[in-house]
C-alpha cells in the first residue's frame, strides 16, 4: 500500500487487519524474460487481491520481497539467490515486527517454485515465536479455470518461464518480454520419468534439481504461442481466488 503512514497501520491493526507479504525472487527466467518475473507477479496477485477484499477485510499489503531461494538457477547471470538461513531470518523479522505494530495475520504470496518448503517451516516458527497466524499461498496452486488450462501446451511440465509466465508477463509489461527469443526448453525430463511410480519432478519423491540438470536455455516449458490475453485471464482468475482465500484466512479461528 503506497505511501502508508504509521497511523494508518495502527488503525488497520486496530480494525483486524491481515498484512499480505508478497514475495518472489530474482533469478534467470531464459532469454525472453526479465529476471524480476516472479516478485513482479507476486506483487500484482497480492495487490490486485488487496484491491478487491471487502471492507470487513482490512489489510496492510506489505512491500514485495523481490529476493528468494534460488540456488537452482546460480549459475545464471542475473540470478541473486539469498541463504536458505538468511532467507528464514528475513522471514522471521517480518513476522515479529507485523506483530510489533499490533497485526496478528501474515499472508506471505509467493510467485517462486523455490520458497514454499521453506516459507511453511517459517509460518510455523513466526507462530511460535510472536504469536501471529501466519499462512502461505503459492501463487501457481491457485486454480486456474479448464479452458485456459487447455491452452496450455504442455501444463503438467510448465514450471519456469514457460507459458503461463510469459503470458502473465505480456499482460503486466509487455516491454519487458522479448517474445520472439522465447523457444521450449526443459522437456526431456519427461522421458526419464517415463515409467516411474514414485518418483516427480515435483510433490511426492521430488527431485532436488538444477536449471542446469533440465535446460539448455534456462526455460522449462513451452512458452510459444503465450498470450497476453491469455495472461489477463489467468491474471484475473487467480486473483479472485487469492481474495477469497484471504478472506477465508482473515476470518479463520483455531476451535482452541
Amino acid at each position: 500500500m503506497s505511501g502508508i503512514t504509521s497511523p494508518a497501520v495502527a488503525a488497520l491493526a486496530a480494525a483486524g487487519a491481515v498484512a499480505v507479504q508478497p514475495i518472489g525472487a530474482v533469478e534467470q527466467h531464459g532469454p525472453h524474460l526479465p529476471v524480476t518475473t516472479d516478485a513482479e507477479i507476486a506483487e500484482a496477485l497480492a495487490r490486485g487481491a488487496v484491491e478487491r477484499l471487502p471492507e470487513s477485510v482490512p489489510s496492510w499489503l506489505l512491500p514485495v520481497l523481490s529476493y528468494g531461494l534460488s540456488p537452482e538457477h546460480l549459475g545464471r547471470p542475473g540470478t541473486v539467490s539469498l541463504s536458505t538461513s538468511t532467507l528464514l531470518g528475513v522471514c522471521l523479522d517480518l513476522g515479529r515486527s507485523v506483530a510489533a505494530s499490533g497485526v496478528g495475520t501474515l499472508i506471505f504470496v509467493n510467485a517462486h517454485g523455490g520458497n514454499p518448503d521453506l516459507l511453511r517451516v517459517v509460518a510455523r516458527d513466526i507462530h511460535a515465536d510472536c504469536g501471529v497466524r501466519t499462512y502461505v499461498v503459492h501463487a501457481p496452486e491457485l486454480a486456474l479455470p479448464r479452458e485456459l488450462v487447455e491452452r496450455m501446451p504442455v501444463p503438467a511440465l510448465d514450471v519456469h518461464a514457460g507459458f503461463y509466465e510469459t503470458s502473465v508477463m505480456l499482460a503486466l509489461d509487455p516491454a519487458a518480454v522479448d517474445l520472439p527469443a522465447a523457444t521450449p526448453d526443459g522437456l526431456a525430463i519427461t522421458e526419464s520419468l517415463a515409467g516411474l511410480t514414485h518418483v516427480s519432478l515435483f510433490g511426492g519423491i521430488g527431485l532436488p534439481w538444477h536449471t542446469d540438470d533440465l535446460s539448455e536455455s534456462g526455460v522449462i516449458g513451452d512458452p510459444t504461442g503465450a498470450s497476453a490475453e491469455w495472461g489477463r485471464a489467468a491474471l484475473d482468475a487467480q486473483t479472485t481466488a487469492l481474495a477469497e482465500a484471504i478472506g477465508e484466512l482473515a476470518g479463520f479461528e483455531y476451535p482452541r
